[in-house]
């Protein structure tokens, strides 16, 4: 079989990351950025120190700060507005997951035209996007890094799954140091969102043993990790290693592709407006579950790289010790214990399920799943 593998040409990793990585921007000829980002990181003035680096290297900057937790098509039409406008040479996504996914929509559209919705599935676009660096201020998502870009279709109520090689960013950046104090909720929803990139990939259908070392070291560090992030906002070390684990994660899955609690969150997501990196750690368990039946072998591993014994488990066993283990990590970082609590209807259960099966992240799944299949797994998570 051959395996494709994509990242961007230039990752900056490590505390202090940020100043090196603008240097680096500089040398590249870029003259105008478009900033892609949110109010919250606008209202604690991480927006203006990027930007006053960014000018402090005579690199013109254009602020697009509309960016919703779950970005949408208007998020993207709105961005590529004020681009045209000021004529940006270049995009920088400034943030967790939202403002990439955003600034890739805004990127592609930008050079292929259209609406960022004809682009929806796998390698729709004929041209790369305009160039973008991502510079990330959480450890979860790996968009920074990935060539996957999920925007919200405000009329479908459904998240479209963007997976296309010309969104990979030019350069990615993460600087441990823009990722403290951030809240411990986010830090533990990002979090998990990792665990879920590094398991989803560890059991897809499209792993090698690329992608299986970059998501196991994935899951070891966040489990011996993501706690401590979470309990402390400011432990620098704790924060620096999820930055590396998200990263690996982001490996695995970007080449490995993910699975059915990715196309399951989409929809909740979409559809109720709700938090990915939450939805995800409350499907990981219950997918695995369905997963077992063909994937034991794998989950066994998964449980050895959270720091279970599995010596004397068979891999039946070893797959309950590593979904316990995943239920385990989310409750020590107080993630919600079931979908109802997030307002999550059994009635809309089939639209959810109808919508899911159509999502790209779904098709590396061990386990190719029924409609009735998908609806169990949501009815087992309420």
């Amino acid at each position: 079989m051959v395996a494709k593998f994509f990242i961007p040409s230039v990752n900056v990793l490590g505390q202090g990351a940020v100043e090196d990585a603008i240097t680096d921007i500089q040398g590249l000829g870029f003259k105008h950025a478009l900033v892609v980002t949110d109010k919250p990181l606008v209202n604690i003035g991480l927006v203006a120190q990027v930007v006053e680096k960014l000018n402090a290297h005579n690199i013109a900057t254009t602020v697009y700060d509309g960016v919703q937790p779950n970005p949408t098509m208007t998020n993207v039409n709105q961005g590529l507005e004020l681009l045209k406008q000021h004529g940006c040479d270049f995009v920088v996504s400034l943030g967790g997951g939202s403002p990439h996914d955003c600034a890739k929509g805004i990127a592609l559209v930008a050079t292929n035209g259209g609406s960022i919705k004809d682009y929806e599935g796998v390698d729709r676009s004929a041209k790369p996007q305009m160039p973008l660096v991502a510079i990330n201020t959480t450890a979860g998502t790996a968009s920074e890094m990935t060539r996957f870009c999920i925007i919200t279709d405000e009329e479908r109520h459904i998240k479209m799954a963007i997976v296309d090689k010309h969104t990979t960013p030019i350069m990615s950046v993460n600087d441990p140091e823009l990722m403290l104090a951030k809240p411990a909720g986010l830090t533990a929803a990002t979090g998990m969102d990792a665990l879920t990139h590094a398991v989803e990939a560890y059991v897809s259908t499209a792993a090698n043993p690329i992608t299986d070392a970059c998501a196991i070291k994935a899951i070891e560090i966040i489990a011996q990790n993501l706690a401590a992030a979470v309990a402390n906002g400011q432990d620098i070390d704790a924060r620096e290693q999820m930055a590396y684990a998200q990263f690996l994660a982001g490996m695995a899955f970007n080449n490995a592709s993910l699975g059915y609690v990715h196309a399951m969150a989409h929809q909740l997501g979409g559809y109720y407006d709700l938090p990915h990196g939450v939805c995800n750690a409350l499907l990981l368990p219950h997918v695995q579950q369905y997963n077992a039946q063909v994937s034991a072998h794998r989950l066994r591993d998964v449980a050895k790289a959270m720091g279970v014994d599995v010596s004397q488990l068979d891999d039946n066993q070893g797959a309950c010790a590593a979904i316990e283990a995943i239920k385990a990590l989310a409750a020590a970082v107080n993630i919600p214990k079931n979908l109802t609590e997030l307002g999550v209807k059994a009635e809309d259960i089939p639209m959810l399920a109808d919508n899911a099966l159509n999502d790209a992240c779904g098709f590396t799944n061990p386990k190719q799943a029924t409609h009735a299949d998908i609806c169990q797994i949501f009815t087992n998570a309420l």
